[in-house]
């Protein structure tokens, strides 16, 4: 018999099934990680597939995800595949009772996030969220810092999450731009915004939103003409938290700006900033500033035990490293560790109602996220 102690050394053989952000960020992660294989890959262009495998020295190459999971050698399953695919794919792994890493938004609506989370629960696997700025070393220090209560009373919360990704308008239409495959500012940035809110800030009472879009064609290069731009590329966002604070949100994919993401939290008794000016890179480069009343802002030294133990040159696969580190702890206990699927379901409920908001013009009420996932027919 297998002891306890030997089976937490075991290898955790993983198939990544998404090859785009899979192979820039999770396959070299999963790799850099003691306790996970990479031992397969999907692609559903089978040369793509043997193409990838061959350049990571990858075992099998897969073109449907069927293949995948009959796979003896794989225990563990994750996603980075565009968001309109992840609801079928992770049903079928979860199905199939492979634990399984998912990249948000986890799915296009919450009733399927619900769906997913309840099926992780019945299947008895480990689920866990690819929400990353919960492992980013000036976050954490952030974190510790709130719950210390390094600000008092929270008064108000401003958040700018300002990118260029999609501001060339020659970029090409993809499903970014699409709403039916989860494209849109709102899923790729917003997503990780709600989850971070959630985590920092605690749960949302009601929200308003204003979407728009800056560039309304890009080119089809399937087609050779001009499609419309469906998705949102800014976000208005103004929260207002189930302790009462306001909390103002910006986020926007088309701008040039300097203070790419700021977080400014002002309290009766300091004020407490997390923020980054790296253009090239989401994860690198955020740095803490904290006053008390009547004292200079002061940059805040994170300390060793939260840097990154091995600092790639692109700060996703570090941060990501310590994502797969939560899942495997998580696979070892047989108990779920956060970020699981119940985080992703909130994040994207308050994605839908945020759409539910642009629509109706008007504030919408957030329910309890416990009343949600138990109740099966209401939001």
């Amino acid at each position: 018999m297998v002891s306890f102690l030997e089976k937490n050394q075991q290898t955790i053989g993983v198939a990544v099934i998404g090859t785009g952000f899979g192979k820039k960020v999770h396959i070299p992660g999963l790799q850099a990680h003691p306790r996970t294989e990479v031992v397969a890959v999907y692609h559903r262009d089978i040369l793509q597939a043997k193409a990838v495998a061959e350049s990571y020295d990858i075992p099998y190459a897969c073109d449907t995800i069927a293949e995948i999971l009959t796979l003896p050698e794989v225990q563990a399953v994750s996603i980075s595949t565009p968001p309109f695919l992840h609801y079928e794919m992770a049903k079928a792994v979860l199905q199939a009772g492979k634990h399984l890493l998912l990249e948000k938004p986890i799915a296009l609506n919450a009733l399927q996030a619900k769906e997913l989370y309840q099926l992780a629960k019945e299947k008895n696997v480990i689920a866990t969220v690819d929400f990353e700025f919960r492992f980013v070393p000036g976050w954490q220090l952030f974190a510790e810092l709130l719950s210390a209560d390094y600000v008092g009373k929270k008064r108000l919360i401003r958040i700018d999450w300002l990118g260029s990704s999609r501001a060339d308008a020659s970029r090409p239409w993809n499903w970014y731009s699409s709403q039916k495959q989860g494209g849109g500012a709102l899923g790729s940035l917003g997503s990780h915004a709600f989850d971070y809110i959630y985590w920092l800030f605690g749960p949302v009472h009601k929200l308003s939103a204003y979407l728009s879009t800056a560039i309304p064609t890009r080119l089809d290069s399937a087609s050779g003409e001009h499609k419309p731009v469906e998705t949102d590329d800014n976000c208005l966002l103004t929260l207002e938290l189930a302790d009462g604070t306001p909390c103002q949100v910006t986020i926007s994919a088309v701008v040039h700006a300097s203070r790419t993401h700021w977080v400014e939290v002002y309290g009766d008794r300091g004020t407490l900033i997390v923020g980054s000016e790296n253009q090239k890179d989401y994860i690198h480069g955020f740095r803490v500033w904290g006053s008390q009343p009547g004292k200079p802002l002061t940059e805040m030294e994170i300390p060793n035990r939260l840097i990154f133990p091995q600092n790639h040159t692109d700060g996703r696969i570090s941060a990501f490293i310590r994502v797969v580190n939560q899942w495997v702890e998580g696979i070892d206990s047989q108990e779920q560790t956060v970020p699981s699927l119940r985080e992703g379901v909130y994040s994207q409920l308050l994605m839908d109602l945020s759409h539910e908001s642009q629509q109706k013009s008007s504030w919408v009420n957030v329910p309890d996220l416990e009343t949600f996932l138990n109740n099966f027919d209401s939001r």
